[in-house]
């Protein structure tokens, strides 16, 4: 059975057009990676949870902030390990100087025998829909095509 994961990915709206909410992970890993790197917020869940449940959950561990609004789904896509990830997009707005996140326990250097603890995630950004596709993970991209057809559609009243 694939691992499933659910997130959030929070949007504004301004003059320039619409803006998303992305994050990197946080780690020795991928600290030098940029293009292709960025997540929305977004974590595991077990079977019987509740997905968009615990989107909201992770939102919160992985950025400090309390997502409300009205959550609109977009989907599920399987990234290219396999994992399932859902998603809703949410209007709301964020400032990532206000990052706080969680952390993970790893042993760095590899084979050292020390631990190291390092934020889960490390910064968050707002980027552009076209900013976004190039940064975010490509199993991830699908989840900005979908919220630009879901504002395009608002737009024109559909």
């Amino acid at each position: 059975m694939p691992k499933r994961s659910a997130g959030l990915l929070l949007y504004r709206l301004s003059d320039d057009g619409a803006a998303v909410l992305l994050v990197h992970p946080g780690g020795p890993f991928w600290a030098k990676k940029d293009l292709g790197a960025w997540s929305i917020p977004k974590g595991e869940y077990a079977a019987g949870e509740d997905p968009l449940a615990v989107a909201r959950r992770e939102f919160e561990e992985e950025t400090g902030a309390h997502p409300a609004g009205g959550f609109r789904p977009l989907g599920e896509v399987t990234q290219p390990g396999r994992k399932l990830v859902s998603a809703w997009a949410v209007a709301g707005d964020f400032d990532p100087a206000t990052l706080v996140s969680n952390t993970f326990e790893l042993e760095w250097p590899p084979r050292s025998g020390r631990k190291a603890r390092f934020p889960e995630v490390d910064r968050a950004q707002w980027f552009s829909l076209d900013e976004a596709r190039e940064k975010i993970l490509t199993g991830q991209r699908a989840f900005i095509d979908r919220l630009r057809e879901l504002l395009a559609a608002d737009a024109n009243g559909e």
